[in-house]
């Protein structure tokens, strides 16, 4: 691996910069990948619908520009004049502009349009001569996402000295017939045409090979590494038990139809003569937890120990309480939980291992401190995990060593369509949970634009004072150059203003664990009564006080995941609701998000968002913050993820070893993925 400072003008502190973004080596410096694309679209006539939005005009100065100063700014402004009529433009502390803003001759002005009362108003626009702009016209040039200090231009210039040291990688790895069956260019042009695409084409084309390699990669290892699965023999023999129906009749509420029907599928999986290896779908709130409790409950009855692990400790901590509770409830003896947690104190640790070690415990709750080597089980039959937390190869290598593989339950909130979740999880039975519970009060949706914000604060400032909670969910951490997007920092700097009485918290997924775990703890108890956030919240906590959720530039993000996103709210007695803020004005936009207004149903939502988003219909790459898949959308990218399946399977079925001369460039491939991403691939 190359250092960074081995590059032309790296030097360390620019170095610890990257250290933040996760860039650590010129390789990852490769896989660093746009955030989205600046387009120099053709200058035009801005019309009001154009707000918010990044344009650019032609005309001519009417005069020379102005000087004016306001507190430590110093403001220069002209007036451009043209078919369209007249902007004003504004540059801040920027004097040195002046002499290149010379009037009555054309020029090119780019930059985000503003109304402000009957003027439209252009802040810091970048400056261009026609000739020079006209050569832009059309092209793209990446935007990154930054942290304080590091600026676009800096990453586009270490990205360049890496392709210069590391590339060609040792040629492509894939077979030329496949590449040639689905379209795909080279591995080399592939990685050049998403930094620094010439043409829209060029990015798609780059995207599209990059989206194949993370789903074929992937799919490879899992179906080349699977150590077990439905053939696997059942060395935990289980029998129904009396406990289950009991607490099933016991219950307050009745299970649905889907919850039954699931929890039989998972009841005969455990009771038969095979390894049960089954995915649980369903939505945010349709009742996965009572399965995966009646699971649990039917392993320790039957004398084994079970384990769940949950994606965050704050989760970990309320699923430990909520079984307490059952167990109290129902005088349910014969379960002994306990919770284990990386923050716990040493002792606490020290007596849950005693606990797990010698089967005094017999349901284990917590995060992947579950898996670490210290920990050593009984009777380990049964182990319930959530898809953002996946159990990985390395966990279950270690498990290996503990005894006999156990049956593995994924509980899974991303509704896939069934055709895609059977090419993603292999062999793995899928089951789906497609009702909802009764009594469940709807959320309130709303897909409004920038014109409603000032209505939308208003609204969350009534919620608040009512004593409720408000989730803000932005695409962006932090600012980036050319991209006119909503960001956690600014955002949550702009709600403190605007909501000064109240505490505002803010999360993302470069947040250290215990500092997140914090922040969710927090706004879980009330003490923060605002999130800003990312989607590191799509699974989270159970905050049922929390009754608002705001999604600004919504366009940007898939309707699954929009859809999973509301999730986070009515999940209590109180009202909620869901505002979809986008930041384009278009019909076409506007139509997209409103089939979030006609369908709560995640499965339908998928289907529909499978139909209508193409590769094409964005011009961002959103990083998706997987740690498997980086550019990948298994909702939007549903054929590139059937044909890698179908890729993997044929070649796997021709040379299972991968043994063959022309598949040695692969088989070294699949050996380096592994090494990277063995902790995270779900099997």
């Amino acid at each position: 691996m190359m250092k960074l400072t081995e590059l032309k003008g790296i030097g360390p502190k620019t170095e610890a910069l990257f250290f933040k973004l996760g860039v650590r080596t010129a390789e990852d410096l490769l896989h660093y990948y746009p955030v989205g694309y600046d387009a120099y679209d053709p200058p035009c006539a801005p019309g009001a619908d154009m707000e918010g939005q990044k344009t650019a005009v032609k005309g001519v100065l009417t005069g020379y520009p102005s000087v004016r100063r306001k507190g430590n700014l110093t403001i220069l402004t002209a007036v451009l004049s043209g078919p369209y009529g007249k902007i004003r433009l504004n540059w801040y502390n920027s004097l040195f502009l002046k002499s290149r803003l010379v009037p009555g001759r054309e020029q090119v002005f780019r930059g985000v349009l503003r109304i402000r009362g009957n003027m439209k108003v252009i802040d810091h626009p970048e400056i261009h001569e026609p000739e020079k702009y006209a050569a832009l016209s059309g092209t793209l040039v990446p935007v990154y996402g930054l942290t304080a200090g590091l600026s676009g231009k800096t990453v586009a210039k270490a990205v360049r000295e890496a392709f210069a040291a590391l590339l060609p990688e040792g040629g492509d790895y894939l077979p030329v017939p496949v590449k040639e069956r689905f379209c795909l260019t080279d591995a080399e042009t592939a990685i050049r045409g998403i930094h620094f695409p010439q043409t829209p084409e060029m990015m798609l084309n780059a995207r599209k090979r990059l989206v194949f390699d993370e789903f074929f990669l992937f799919i490879l290892a899992l179906r080349s590494l699977k150590e077990a699965g439905l053939e696997e023999e059942n060395h935990f023999p289980m029998q129904p038990v009396r406990e289950t129906e009991d607490l099933i009749a016991g219950l307050p509420f009745r299970l649905t139809e889907a919850q039954l029907r699931v929890w039989h599928e998972v009841e005969a999986d455990l009771s038969g003569r095979n390894l049960m290896s089954r995915m649980i779908q369903g939505d945010v709130g349709s009742g996965k937890t009572i399965v995966a409790f009646l699971a649990m409950l039917q392993c320790v009855r039957c004398g084994w120990q079970s384990a769940m692990m949950a994606p965050t400790e704050v989760l970990a901590r309320q699923h430990f309480e909520k079984f307490t509770k059952l167990k109290e409830t129902y005088g349910l003896s014969c379960i002994r939980p306990v919770l284990l947690c990386g923050s716990m104190k040493a002792s606490e640790k020290k007596e849950a291992d005693r606990q797990i070690a010698d089967g005094s415990a017999n349901i284990i709750i917590g995060t992947h401190a579950l898996f670490q080597d210290h920990v050593g089980y009984d009777r380990l039959a049964l182990v319930i995990t959530d898809e953002q937390h996946r159990f990985g190869v390395r966990q279950r290598r270690a498990l290996l060593g503990k005894g006999f593989l156990p049956h593995t339950l994924v509980m899974s909130a991303t509704p896939i369509p069934r055709t895609l979740a059977v090419a993603f999880y292999g062999d793995m039975a899928v089951s789906v949970i497609d009702e909802m519970p009764a009594g469940r009060t709807p959320v309130k949706n709303a897909v409004v634009d920038e014109s409603a914000r000032k209505s939308t604060l208003a609204f969350i400032g009534r919620q608040l004072a009512e004593g409720r909670q408000v989730y803000v969910v932005c695409p962006m951490i932090e600012p980036a150059e050319e991209l006119v997007l909503a960001n956690v920092k600014e955002e949550a700097a702009f709600l403190k203003k605007v909501f000064p009485d109240y505490k505002i918290g803010k999360l993302h997924g470069r947040m250290k664990t215990d500092e997140k775990n914090a922040v969710m703890e927090a706004f879980a108890d009330g003490s923060v009564q605002l999130l800003v956030s990312t989607t590191v919240i799509e699974v989270g906590v159970d905050v049922p006080n929390a009754t608002v959720m705001v999604v600004e530039n919504a366009e940007r993000f898939g309707l699954a995941q929009l859809h999973q996103l509301r999730g986070r709210v009515g999940r209590g007695k109180h009202q909620s609701y869901c505002v979809f803020m986008a930041g384009q004005k278009s019909e076409a936009v506007m139509a997209r998000l409103g089939i979030l207004k006609q369908s709560s149903d995640g499965f339908v939502i998928a289907e529909k968002d499978l139909a209508l988003r193409g590769p094409g219909d964005l011009l961002g790459i959103r990083q998706s913050g997987d740690p498997v898949f980086t550019l990948a959308d298994i909702s939007r990218d549903g054929s590139i993820l059937q044909q890698a399946s179908e890729t993997a399977d044929a070649v796997l079925a021709e040379d299972p070893w991968l043994n063959l001369e022309k598949n040695a460039p692969l088989k070294a491939k699949l050996q380096t993925y592994l090494q990277a991403n063995e902790r995270n691939i779900t099997l």
